[in-house]
């Protein structure tokens, strides 16, 4: 009888370790009581670090891939900070940065552009939400700084707009 409700408690750890992963989820914690001497206490927990440290470090090639041809005739532009420059749009949050609505439409905005204040420049995607990023001020996109998809970090810069 102790095996059987071995088997059902690791069964039902092994269910929890599965939503955890399908839900992205970093930790769960359930109490069961079969009685009143009886009790299964279970905290099931990842580490997520893991995962977004590939994602940063893959972000700034990304950046550097970007800036490069539009920097190709300035030498000094690969070492500039992007973050300081004048009219740098930064990120607002921790995800993914789409600059499209969708696969396959037309990017919101292109080097060389003209946007208005509160025009949206790009998506970011944090916690299955669609996150809009809005020109912080009119003016002409002069560079874009990730690659639809790439992997952002809170205050990484995203695009300019002088």
């Amino acid at each position: 009888m102790g095996d059987k409700k071995q088997n059902s408690d690791v069964e039902f750890i092994t269910a929890l370790a599965e939503l955890l992963r399908a839900n992205e989820l970093s930790e769960i914690e359930v109490m069961r009581e079969f009685g009143k001497d009886d009790v299964l206490n279970v905290r099931v927990a990842r580490q997520l670090q893991a995962a977004p440290a590939p994602a940063t470090v893959a972000a700034p090639a990304p950046v550097a891939a970007v800036a490069a041809p539009a920097a190709a005739p300035a030498a000094p532009a690969p070492s500039e900070d992007p973050t300081q420059l004048a009219g740098a749009v930064t990120s607002p949050m921790v995800g993914t940065a789409y600059l499209a609505p969708e696969p396959g439409a037309a990017p919101f905005i292109k080097v060389g552009d003209s946007v208005s204040e509160g025009q949206t420049l790009l998506i970011i995607e944090a916690m299955k939400t669609m996150n809009q990023i809005p020109a912080p001020a009119s003016g002409k996109v002069t560079r874009i700084l990730v690659d639809d998809g790439t992997a952002v970090e809170f205050g990484d810069p995203l695009v300019v707009v002088e």
